[in-house]
């Protein structure tokens, strides 16, 4: 005769399996830099977007994991056939988290108050080939440019081109409110910030009930955190050297992948001696590439120019500024630096700036130079080396795909001042033909390394440690985002 399990039992009994047999629908991911503010079209900063990118704001478009251009408030679009004339279709029952409808007339409010006089928006030159935005009814938006811009679609999906409501526009910094699958719940200062899933999203719903963004700078606590499970994993792994361990247990995924990072010895070149082009040469020949991969993880392609070597029309100008101790003490003695000049160095965060300078500090002794180096915060980098240009030197990784156009600006904070540049980089953006493009680009890196306004390190790697249970984390950063709308856990 079978036995019955008492309502009690049976109560006890299931208390107790419910939770094995649940998924999992958070998750715990670590950073290493703090975002200053949660506003993407109001800083330069990439924290900013790997919080926030596609997690809470969406643009017209978006970028996907391949670098590929999506739809996403615009659900489709046409081109006029001489390129100067797109009209999206937009998303009919898209809506802000505050419950504000998403129209045209958002589009037309985002895209003006980023070319605005007050402006804060870090890529202002995406917006400045548009001549107007014009709404013929709500679910349309006609963009009209002054040329053809073969990259306008694919600037539209940077959380730069985020669309913003006006009435919520002024509080995004501390209060961020988008149109994204996650809506912003807390900023624990210093710790963390929170994210849950929006119950009235538009669209597919994310598997993960809530995201939780953990800052942790110091690689040995990033590490710990990892080991002890008090994180599910990081994007860009600031330990590389625990990943035979990691790699050696099956509860973790290491993934490398490739970043847009282009890691640079950043110079003022508006502060002697870096005003003389010999000085930045020298620093260029005394700086072993390779040596200085080695020692940081292993990973990582050097670079001679402002670009990635994977990217479409990449010229490989590694071999223009070789190592070259005698070269380098040569071009110091022809530009009279003595033997013992020092230079700061002002070092962010990042593990690959705070190692990174104290390898390239000894380089740079052998040949002479004394380099101080000056650890900040990254608030204090965006504010003295970012915002002020108050630096001799400092290391950086500039994450933004295609930003060849910050070396034609009329002020960036390394001061190189080229009007030859700015015209070659002219003709490069107003090129519709692709040959007459990848011969431009391609014109645009050997211009860089023969100016050499910054010594170009090496490509940035992306190195993932999460738990291996997780599905959908990116392999690449194509972009700077940390977009989770599509991870989640395995059964």
């Amino acid at each position: 005769m079978a036995k019955h399990i008492g309502a009690s039992a049976f109560a006890i009994l299931l208390a107790l399996t419910g939770p094995a047999l649940a998924a999992k629908d958070t998750l715990s991911l670590g950073m290493v830099l703090e975002p200053p503010h949660l506003d993407p079209t109001a800083g330069a900063a990439a924290a900013i977007r790997e919080v926030v990118y596609a997690n809470i704001f969406e643009g017209l478009t978006r970028i996907d994991a391949k670098g590929e251009v999506q739809p996403g408030l615009a659900e489709s679009w046409t081109v006029s056939p001489d390129g100067l004339t797109y009209t999206f279709k937009l998303r009919a029952n898209a809506a802000f988290h505050d419950g504000t409808k998403f129209d045209c007339g958002i589009v037309k409010f985002s895209y003006e108050r980023a070319v605005a006089a007050d402006s804060v928006n870090a890529q202002k030159g995406f917006f400045e080939p548009i001549v107007s935005t014009a709404c013929p009814d709500p679910a349309t938006a006609v963009v009209t440019l002054k040329r053809p811009t073969g990259l306008f679609l694919f600037n539209m999906g940077m959380g730069d081109a985020a669309m913003v409501a006006p009435n919520t526009a002024a509080t995004n910094k501390a209060n961020p409110v988008g149109t994204g699958p996650f809506v912003f719940k807390r900023w624990v200062k210093g710790d963390r910030v929170e994210l849950e899933r929006n119950a009235s999203y538009w669209g597919k719903a994310p598997a993960l009930r809530a995201v939780t963004f953990r800052f942790i700078a110091d690689p040995s606590a990033a590490a710990a955190a990892v080991f002890a499970g008090d994180i599910d994993g990081f994007a860009n792994f600031p330990a590389p050297e625990t990943l035979d361990r990691l790699r050696g247990d099956k509860n973790f995924a290491v993934v490398i992948g490739t970043t847009e990072g282009k890691t640079i010895l950043a110079l003022n070149n508006t502060r002697k001696p870096f005003t003389d082009i010999r000085v930045r040469r020298a620093l260029a020949h005394a700086i072993d590439r390779k040596m200085l991969i080695e020692a940081l993880s292993g990973y990582g392609a050097p670079i001679g120019s402002h670009f990635i070597p994977t990217d479409p029309g990449a010229v490989d100008l590694v071999g223009v500024y070789p190592p070259d101790l005698a070269k380098a003490k040569a071009l110091l003695a022809e530009a009279g630096i003595a033997p013992g000049t020092e230079i700061t160095i002002k070092l962010p965060p990042p593990g690959y700036a705070r190692r990174g300078g104290e390898v390239i500090a000894a380089m740079l002794e052998q040949v002479g130079l004394r380099a101080k180096l000056v650890p900040v915060e990254w608030a204090q980098w965006l504010d003295q080396v970012f915002k002020n240009s108050d630096f001799d030197a400092t290391i950086i990784s500039h994450v933004e795909p295609h930003d060849l156009d910050i070396y034609a600006r009329d002020k960036y904070y390394f001061n190189y001042n080229s009007d030859a540049y700015r015209s070659l980089y002219k003709s490069y953006v107003e090129a519709t033909d692709p040959a007459k493009q990848l011969d431009l680009v391609g014109q645009l890196q050997r211009k860089l390394t023969d100016d050499l306004p910054n010594v170009f390190l090496y490509a940035l790697p992306k190195i993932g440690v999460w738990n291996a249970k997780l599905k959908g984390m990116w392999t690449n950063s194509p972009i700077a985002a940390n977009d989770v709308t599509g991870v989640s856990w395995a059964e």
